[in-house]
Formats: structure tokens, C-alpha cells, sequence
């Protein structure tokens, strides 16, 4: 498939630039996939689509503020280092700017009790920091860190918080799985009441998510690795629903890549954790999921191709076109989009 066969036309004006007061206030479109057939509804109403016995299964991975800015040790020069991946060591891969000032044996400080050592650079043209610090990393980070937007978000954020889901638990993305900021802890004991089942796993989003397919023949597109984990009790809990022959829902194209990335042969998953490479697109088979929730996402993207994966491109493309027409906000704070 071609790379301008996941194209569409979208105004500035319909890209989110900021949360909406009340997370489930968003508008939900609901795609039936079997039927073709669109709705239009508010978040909330995502409590009319779900049934007792479903398997909501939501990503805890929680967005680090790993913007750091500090100036280069003996010129002072401002500098601005963005982290990526753990390396081991007290080591991370990341991206840094301007290039030019940073090469392998530049200090770089940060602050009070924390600075970090240029080691190496990288395939991509990255460098391998290893960090000095005292006390906790994480703790530094909470502090001096900012957390990094997406290139179209240009408003400052008020609130850190409302770029995290309300069950983030474990730290490690540079991005947010936007799909779940839509649930408020109100919301997911309703879903519960109802007899709604929630599992937790994890996987760590790196800010390669926001790169630009580049290639017109998008099989030749080599994707980015991202961490993940899967529990045993998750396992067992998605295993068990489908036996039972019950819904797997997943929250978020993350949710969905880790699923499917741990699937066997047989359509059950496995536990346990590492590094994903999978690439979605039209024409995968999917072993795991029965329904997806998302949010609605940019042009030429991979989260676009592996959405059109599972629901068809025809009805996607006509989805997007009908959402730009009905005026839905778009990407990490926009509205969302359950597809069933």
C-alpha cells in the first residue's frame, strides 16, 4: 500500500491545543465496523457500548517529563537534551539540540545535582547521555524536567496532570496513550458496576511515535522499538476472556501494539516483558483484539495504518472525512473514536 493512500485534508483549527475541562466530555464517534455504520456521542456514553463480561485493557505506562534544558559545562552555551530509552548505567538515548555543541565528552548541566556526560552517538544521530546526579533520578526529573508536547501542540499546558489517564502507574514514556485521558475515575467504576472487566499492562512510548513515515511504499517503513511488560495476571485474565469467547477491548493503538506484539500462534498472549518492533497495517490479522478505542490521528501515520488495519481504510478514510465535516477535535487532546 501506498503511503498517500493514508492521507487526508485537515484545518489548524480542528487540531486540539488543549484539554477540555472534564476528561469524558469529548465527543465519541462509535464506528460499527460490521454494519458500516457511524454514531456521534459524548465520552460518557461509552458505558452504552460495553457489556458485562467485556475486557477493558488499559496501559499504565506513565509520561516522564524528560525535556531537559541546561547549558554546556565550560561555554555555557543553552542546550536542550530530550530522552528517549533507557541504556543501563545511569545511560539514556537521546536526542539533543543544537548537535553541533554536544559531541562525545560534553558535560551538560541541568541544575542542582544534576548533569550528564555526552558518551557516544547513536545510528539515528542521537547521543548516549550518562547522567550524574544526587538523590533520585526520577524525583530530578518531576522537578526540572518538562514534559514534551507534540510538535502540533504550540499552547503551553496548564496542568502536567491532564497529560497523563488518571490510571498512569509506571513511568518510562516520553508521550501519553491519549486514548485512555478521556476516562475519569468516576467513569471507569461505572464501567465496572456494570460488570466491565479492567486489565493492566504496560508499554513505554518513545517520541519516535511523532516521526513521519517517509517512504512511499509504507512495507519498506522500518518501525521504532518501544518497552513493554505483560503481567501474568493480565495473561491470564485476557486469556480467560477468550476462551470464554468475551470481548478483548483495547484503550489505545499502545494497548493494541502490545497485545498483539505478545500474541502466539494459537491467539492467546504471553506473559512477560521486551522490546516491540511490530508494524500494523492493512492487511494484519488481528489475534487478540475485538474492539479498539482511539483518538483520531495525524496523516500518514502509522496509528492511522493500524487503525485502517482493523476496521478497513474505505471506512476510516470516510470516518476522518466525516469527523473533519462534524468539526471533531483532533490528535493527543481531540476527541475520540471507539470502533466495534
Amino acid at each position: 500500500m501506498r503511503l498517500s493512500d493514508f492521507d487526508y485534508e485537515l484545518p489548524d483549527d480542528l487540531i486540539a491545543q488543549e484539554p477540555l475541562p472534564y476528561r469524558d466530555a469529548s465527543r465519541l464517534m462509535v464506528i460499527h465496523r460490521a454494519q458500516h455504520h457511524i454514531e456521534h456521542k459524548r465520552f460518557r456514553d461509552i458505558v452504552d457500548y460495553l457489556d458485562n463480561g467485556d475486557l477493558l485493557v488499559l496501559n499504565e505506562t506513565k509520561v516522564l517529563p524528560v525535556r531537559l534544558l541546561g547549558h554546556k559545562k565550560g561555554t555555557g552555551g543553552r542546550v536542550e537534551v530530550l530522552l528517549l530509552h533507557p541504556a543501563g548505567d545511569d545511560c539514556w538515548e537521546c536526542l539533543v539540540r543544537p548537535g553541533r555543541r554536544l559531541r562525545p565528552g560534553a558535560i551538560v548541566v541541568f541544575g542542582p545535582g544534576l548533569e550528564g556526560e555526552v558518551i557516544d552517538y547513536t545510528e539515528s544521530g542521537g547521543r548516549i547521555v550518562r547522567f550524574r546526579y544526587e538523590g533520585s533520578f526520577e524525583e530530578l526529573l518531576a522537578r526540572m524536567g518538562q514534559v514534551p508536547l507534540p510538535p502540533y501542540i504550540k499552547k503551553p499546558l496548564q496542568d502536567r496532570e491532564r497529560y497523563q489517564t488518571v490510571y498512569a502507574r509506571k513511568t518510562g514514556s516520553a508521550a501519553a496513550p491519549t486514548a485512555g485521558m478521556h476516562f475519569t475515575e468516576d467513569l471507569i467504576a461505572s464501567l465496572k458496576s456494570k460488570g466491565v472487566q479492567t486489565a493492566t499492562l504496560t508499554l513505554h512510548i518513545g517520541l519516535d511515535t511523532f516521526r513521519p513515515v517517509k517512504v512511499e511504499d509504507i512495507t519498506k517503513h522500518k518501525m521504532h522499538k518501544e518497552y513493554y511488560e505483560i503481567s501474568e495476571q493480565t495473561s491470564e485474565l485476557i486469556n480467560k476472556a477468550k476462551r470464554d469467547k468475551r470481548r478483548v477491548i483495547a484503550v489505545g493503538t499502545t494497548t493494541t501494539r502490545c497485545l498483539e506484539a505478545a500474541a502466539g500462534c494459537d491467539g492467546f498472549v504471553r506473559p512477560g516483558s521486551g522490546w516491540t518492533d511490530l508494524f500494523i497495517y492493512p492487511g494484519y490479522r488481528f489475534k487478540i483484539i475485538d474492539a479498539l478505542l482511539t483518538n483520531f490521528h495525524l496523516p500518514r501515520s502509522t496509528l492511522l495504518m493500524m487503525v485502517s488495519a482493523f476496521a478497513s481504510r474505505d471506512l476510516i478514510m470516510h470516518a476522518y472525512h466525516v469527523a473533519v465535516k462534524e468539526k471533531y477535535r483532533f490528535f493527543s487532546f481531540g476527541d475520540a473514536m471507539l470502533i466495534i
